[in-house]
């Protein structure tokens, strides 16, 4: 006997319901540990900023400007988290988890192949490097010491990466992040012994970040290692399988540099409106960014979520996960670009007491907390295409924007703008971004199931 269109509907309206508390649980075990783990790298920098600062201004200025160059190089190769989450987790929604460990042994070795080639480039040019960084006489001894002795680190920070990739794919946030914390504790207190205790100087910071990044390597391979010898998995490095690492990895290479790209290019324009204007944009740039964790926490999980429904052949709950994270999205840019505007008064005394600076920031900080809604979109996005492994359509669009900003952006300064011109700028990058992420959602053609994707 059929139900009454009434009843139906309420049956449909329950099952609705419970699909979207049963994603909303899933998408919050994931994202709220992937926060803390994200929140918790730039403590790295704010430890050694912090020890270092009391060495004196010149050692300051060559950890700052080595620090620069170090997460750049590193950086640019998040791809190694990014196509490593996706991977794993296809072969994990397809019921093969030997397979998803062994996909991370391969991610995990190119890793530190990558890592060890930037190594031995840092090492061959620091001193080069920090030139062109435009150091002064006084902290470029001190950037280059401290960038040498860092870049033995960067194979441990890349692996760290790659390792990352590996536990989000399995759907494990949590040990990230607790290792991210111990990393954290372990970097403070080897700073603070080396730097002082032993008395050797800014040295003594880049050989206490260097042992916490290797004993948070050590940390996550032994996680791995684990289970690979649990499920059976080769540790053996494989040839064909690095490379595959290396071609799925290699568009959101692109997608990095361009999104990089957009980002030195509005630094570069605000430092040519002059001192008042590029104080203000740094200040509204590290805020921006601070938000941006919180966004990218739920593109983690979007990453994961979406690439484990694909190995399992579930299109639908693909498709139901991909909705509801973009509500996730939207939702939490509301609440972010309120808390902006609302906390306001307290935050922006914190960076400057320059009235003229202030001025500067806060039309800018508006059209950021105006523009939260539409970086929720394009962050959820971002990590849905991600953890479909459709990183060729990424990399086209994230050149599409570069495309579209970079001129635009460029001809502030020409056309008399200011900050506030320089940042209707970025809300047109932000714009652009989620028209092309919004309409290759809608097109389906992302949806492609399997444990591999051709």
């Amino acid at each position: 006997m059929a139900q009454p269109p009434t009843t139906a509907r309420q049956a449909d309206r329950k099952a609705a319901r419970q699909t979207a508390r049963r994603h909303d649980r899933e998408i919050l075990a994931l994202a709220v540990p992937a926060f803390g783990a994200l929140v918790a790298e730039p403590l790295f920098l704010m430890a050694d900023s912090a020890i270092v600062g009391h060495l004196g201004t010149p050692q300051l200025a060559g950890l700052g400007i080595a620090a620069a160059l170090l997460t750049t190089a590193v950086s640019v190769f998040v791809f190694l988290a990014y196509a490593t989450t996706a991977a794993v987790a296809r072969r994990l929604g397809a019921g093969d988890l030997r397979a998803a460990i062994r996909q991370g042994m391969d991610g995990i070795w190119l890793a530190l192949l990558l890592g060890a080639a930037v190594t031995l480039g840092v090492l061959a040019t620091a001193p080069l490097l920090v030139e062109a960084f435009g150091a002064s006489p006084t902290a470029a001894p001190h950037a280059t010491t401290y960038l040498r002795i860092s870049a033995l680190g960067i194979p441990a920070m890349l692996a760290v990466l790659a390792a990352t990739g590996v536990l989000r794919g399995l759907q494990d946030t949590r040990t990230p992040l607790y290792v991210a914390l111990g990393g954290f504790a372990a970097n403070a207190a080897l700073n603070l012994g080396l730097v002082y205790g032993a008395g050797l100087g800014i040295a003594g910071s880049a050989w206490g970040t260097v042992t916490a990044q290797c004993a948070m390597a050590a940390a996550y391979l032994a996680v791995v290692i684990r289970g690979a010898r649990r499920h059976g998995a080769s540790l053996r490095p494989d040839a064909a399988g690095i490379r595959a690492c290396a071609r799925a990895g290699a568009p959101l290479l692109v997608r990095t540099l361009s999104l990089r790209a957009v980002l030195m290019i509005a630094t570069a324009v605000a430092a040519r409106l002059g001192d008042t204007d590029i104080a203000a944009h740094q200040v509204v740039l590290s805020l921006w960014n601070l938000l941006a964790f919180a966004l990218d926490a739920i593109a983690i999980a979007g990453q994961a979520i979406i690439g484990r429904h694909l190995g399992a052949g579930d299109a639908a709950g693909a498709r139901a996960a991909c909705r509801r994270m973009v509500q996730w999205g939207i939702g939490s840019g509301v609440v972010l670009g309120a808390l902006v505007v609302l906390a306001r008064p307290l935050f922006i005394p914190l960076f400057t007491s320059d009235p003229a600076v202030r001025d500067a920031m806060l039309p800018a900080l508006l059209l950021v907390a105006l523009g939260q809604p539409v970086a929720g979109v394009v962050f959820v996005l971002d990590g849905v295409l991600m953890g479909a492994g459709d990183g060729t359509y990424l990399a086209g669009a994230m050149l599409l924007v570069l495309a579209v900003f970079a001129p635009v952006a460029l001809l502030v300064p020409a056309l008399g703008g200011g900050l506030t011109a320089l940042w209707w700028a970025m809300t047109l990058m932000m714009t652009v971004r989620m028209a092309t992420l919004w309409l290759r959602a809608r097109s389906g053609h992302w949806i492609v199931t399997g444990a591999v994707r051709p």
